[in-house]
């Protein structure tokens, strides 16, 4: 298409989208705003800048050239959210290594991603010298210490705060192209080696603009705004925490990074710090409100995003009686992640908290820029009318272009040129997508479909259940049956009809169908988790 295009000025400067630029306004606003992380280091904003040009000149000075890739070991600390910022703005590269995943699958991603350097926290030096010997690429390490740095035969450039506090607090960071790889991170499947995912400085800056008006200027569900304190539940290795730390620093917020995830400690880090918002997936979430801290403590008003994974009826009911005030965002770590998030209405609004839980939970409203359609199998989008379901299928400007060096599986993903979720939806008039299942998971039976999530949701209501996962199984007759694993309340007997016979109620009412109901439960001491605290339900299958 031929537009008009004006000649700029002979010395008009064209502003790359470099993150550098997400942190000009933190310091300006409110300096004096503190960095905390656990009980161990408190700083300003003023330090964080000069923390930041601090290790520039460490990493530039251990030999990291643009393009080059520096690997993170650490658990979520003011570290981390340096690491964000100096790696790329220096032009390398981020790697995100998810510390939960096997040392074979270590290697693999160290090795794929080519990471040239890596800062790893003296808890996984054990980890990082058992695997040493196969990492490929890697040149050097910086040792990140709580206390006396370890001795260790790594080749280690120094220990972190030791080489930030010989380095220079100047350092002129330079403009280049918007599109540079910034960060890249590992996401695992069903099958095969974790697929690398990346994203660009535009990307993760539009990602950041958008994602600040969704939490904060949208006055049905204010989630963060400046002088909110905000601590994640969410892995800084897991999609960037979900983008929310470049958020908080842009606004000048006060950030807690509370180290390695303990519940009683999130708690009291909440209580301490004064943290008014967090997020995390539903599971991280039960554990924190089961805690002991938490028994006692007062949560009210505790801003608290959730996604991930459907949060089930029985949390959120529980969420609601302690008086937090949650929401439901949706996305995948190839959209970085945030594609959408529930918007409550004026008449929502108005129910007592009890009965806004069913609003709260849905997937939510595609946010400000997110093109989002459901599709059937030809592509064509279906009906708004919140029955009709297909695939979601996206464009955004923060959709991560591909997987690092997976040709083939890169132009599955971005089929017919939309980003594919894998995930079944509906979507209804108002533009409120809901979730049913994911396409791998959804159940076939006779020829009817059966969603998981639904049908957990509904099991989960039962008294005795603390936690529930439901899966298909083969079955001769009908191709496949729905299995549900169950953790039950300590000390509560429960058997398969008990859950029968709760689930009658809802066949009553029209909301499953008969044959939904499971013929087989069992009954576990806690459900298998992914290395990012989801329920795997492939692990799942394989035991039952």
């Amino acid at each position: 298409m031929k537009t008009r295009i004006l000649e700029p000025a002979a010395n008009a400067h064209h502003s790359p989208l470099l993150i550098k630029n997400l942190l000009l306004s933190g310091q300006r606003y409110y300096p004096e705003r503190e960095i905390v992380y656990s009980d161990i280091s408190r700083y300003n904003y003023l330090c964080l800048n000069e923390r930041i040009a601090r290790l520039a000149n460490v990493l530039t000075d251990a030999g990291i050239s643009p393009g080059d890739t520096v690997a993170v070991l650490d658990w979520d600390s003011h570290r981390y959210l340096e690491a964000y910022f100096a790696v790329p703005m220096i032009g390398a590269v981020l790697h995100h290594v998810n510390v939960r995943l096997s040392p074979e699958q270590i290697i693999y991603t160290m090795n794929h991603a080519e990471d040239d350097l890596v800062l790893v926290h003296d808890d996984f030096l054990p980890l990082i010298e058992q695997v040493a010997g196969s990492l490929q690429t890697v040149r050097g390490y910086i040792q990140l210490t709580d206390a006396e740095a370890p001795a260790t035969g790594l080749k280690v450039v120094g220990e972190y705060e030791a080489l930030l506090a010989a380095a220079s607090t100047d350092y002129q960071f330079p403009d280049f192209d918007e599109n540079s790889i910034a960060t890249t991170f590992y996401t695992t499947g069903t099958t095969g080696n974790p697929k690398g995912v990346y994203f660009s400085h535009r990307q993760l800056v539009l990602h950041t603009l958008a994602m600040a008006p969704a939490l904060g200027s949208m006055d049905s569900v204010p989630m963060l705004r400046s002088d909110d304190v905000y601590m994640p539940m969410t892995p800084m290795f897991h999609v960037h925490a979900w983008g929310v730390p470049y958020v908080a620093t842009m606004l000048g917020v006060k950030q807690v990074y509370p180290g390695r995830y303990e519940p009683n400690k999130l708690v009291q880090l909440y209580q301490r710090e004064g943290v008014t918002f967090s997020h995390g997936v539903p599971t991280v979430l039960q554990m924190v409100l089961g805690c002991e801290a938490a028994k006692t403590a007062d949560l009210k008003g505790w801003n608290m995003l959730t996604g991930g994974a459907a949060p089930t009826q029985a949390l959120s009911d529980e969420m609601a009686s302690r008086g937090i005030n949650f929401v439901t965002a949706y996305g995948m770590s190839e959209t970085c992640p945030l594609l959408t998030m529930v918007n409550l209405d004026e008449e929502a609004r108005q129910l007592p908290a009890e009965q806004q839980t069913g609003a709260r939970i849905k997937t939510g409203i595609p946010v400000p820029m997110v093109d989002l359609r459901i599709v059937d199998l030809a592509g064509n989008p279906v009906a708004h009318d919140g029955e009709a379901v297909g695939e979601i299928v996206t464009r955004a400007p923060w959709l991560t272009q591909g997987y690092f060096k997976e040709p083939e599986k890169s132009e599955e993903l971005w089929a017919g040129g939309w980003l594919h979720t894998g995930d079944v939806a509906s979507i209804d008039p108002n533009h409120v997508v809901q979730i049913k299942d994911r396409i791998k998971d959804v159940i076939k039976t006779g020829g009817e479909w059966i969603s998981t999530i639904e049908l957990e949701n509904l099991i989960s209501k039962h008294e005795a259940v603390v936690e529930v996962a439901v899966v298909g199984i083969p079955d001769e007759r009908w191709d496949e049956r729905p299995l549900a694993m169950i953790v039950p309340v300590e000390g509560v007997e429960l058997d398969l009809a008990q859950i029968q016979q709760h689930l009658q109620q809802f066949v009553d009412q029209g909301e499953i169908a008969k044959w939904a109901v499971p013929e087989r439960i069992v009954l576990v001491e806690a459900l298998p988790k992914t290395s990012v605290g989801k329920i795997d339900k492939k692990v799942i299958r394989t035991l039952v």
